[in-house]
């Protein structure tokens, strides 16, 4: 597999974080729709660090598979 990065994905916009996530901050992922590549996914604690870029179909698997656990997504 071929690991694919943004090295400067601050300078994307329009990240999102989980709306489960607390007004605290803390541990916490963004994800930016809409990225050509697939679903760039960054550390919130470090936004001008890099993201991953995770093949589309790949995420979504992710996220039915959080879904489908008894831990509130």
């Amino acid at each position: 597999m071929t690991e694919r990065t943004i090295p400067g994905a601050s300078t994307l916009h329009g990240w999102r974080k989980s709306s489960h996530s607390g007004p605290e901050g803390g541990s916490c992922v963004e994800i930016l729709d809409g990225h050509p590549a697939g679903v760039p996914v960054r550390d919130s604690k470090t936004p001008h660090g890099p993201a991953l870029i995770v093949a589309a179909a790949s995420w979504a698997a992710f996220v039915v598979g959080l879904k489908g656990t008894s831990r509130p997504v």
